[in-house]
């Protein structure tokens, strides 16, 4: 037991300090997926050092009976996994609105916590995918439940 304790410290040891050394200074695309219908996003990064980075996303969301947008702003730690694979995670939050297209349920505007993981590649061009998850705790009468969003991002680097 002591040795898998110890184990695992090494491990977090190392996540914690390896720092990514090829993020960029910035990045826009966008970011595709949503889990409660389809959903697209403007997405930018902004390098706010070596290892870590500000992400905002302004999306809009369409289901089955509502149609929204969002927008969100992330903080995210970034640490190198192998050559230009690069894995982040991050916490933020954001505020988003719902039209629903059946008058049983009023239109309604909500905040949102939320944390962020995931895994990129740089390509030697500058070009820039990811695919992350994103546990979103919603604030208000239709949204106050956790949404569980996973997308897929293609950004340019510059």
């Amino acid at each position: 037991m002591k040795q898998y304790f110890l184990f695992a410290l090494a491990i977090f040891g190392f996540a914690t300090f390896s720092y990514a050394q090829d993020i960029s200074d910035n990045a826009i695309g966008l970011r595709l997926g949503d889990s409660d219908g389809f959903g697209a996003e403007i997405s930018y990064q902004r390098a706010l050092g070596d290892n870590n980075r500000l992400e905002v996303d302004l999306g809009w969301r369409s289901g089955d009976a509502f149609d929204g947008f969002k927008l969100a702003g992330l903080y995210q730690w970034v640490w190198v996994l192998d050559g230009d694979f690069n894995w982040y995670a991050g916490v933020g939050g954001g505020v988003g609105s719902y039209s629903f297209e059946n008058n049983a349920i009023d239109d309604e505007t909500f905040i949102f916590a939320a944390g962020d993981i995931g895994i990129e590649y740089n390509f030697d061009f500058p070009l820039q995918l990811s695919l992350d998850f994103r546990p979103e705790l919603g604030f208000g009468d239709y949204s106050d439940d956790l949404d569980f969003d996973i997308a897929l991002g293609v950004r340019y680097r510059f």
